[in-house]
């Protein structure tokens, strides 16, 4: 008997490890659509992180939005890029509870649901 409720005592002190699930992105959105997420299991030790790029050249302006599980060393950064011949000013932010990185306004909420509901109308009425 004292063997059963050391092994019970053993398996509940274990200590349990919940795996995060973060919102990753099938491809970057342009703002001011969210883009489309999935959520997704990370690798033990990631975060989950929402990432922000400000392409400028002249009054031209992109604004790219992407979602993912990162390394902590990734977390918090900011920086340049210069690609699609545009300057690109980005922004790192994570966040470690589960599917914390979800959409970052209601305004995207919405654009993307009108997106969504506009496709539909085209697909089903043909």
């Amino acid at each position: 008997m004292s063997q059963i409720f050391r092994c019970i005592l053993f398996f509940c002190l274990l200590p349990s490890v919940v795996p995060l699930f973060c919102y990753t992105c099938v491809f970057p959105s342009i703002s001011p659509l969210d883009c489309l997420k999935f959520p997704t299991k990370c690798p033990p030790g990631q975060l989950c992180l929402s990432s922000k790029a400000v392409g400028q050249r002249g009054d031209f302006q992109i604004v790219l939005y992407e979602k993912s599980c990162v390394l902590p060393a990734l977390c918090g950064l900011t920086g340049e890029k210069y690609a699609m011949g545009l300057n690109f000013t980005f922004t790192n932010d994570c966040c470690d509870t589960t599917l914390c990185n979800g959409i970052s306004s209601s305004s995207a909420f919405i654009w993307s649901s009108t997106l969504l509901s506009l496709l539909l109308t085209l697909f089903y009425s043909q």
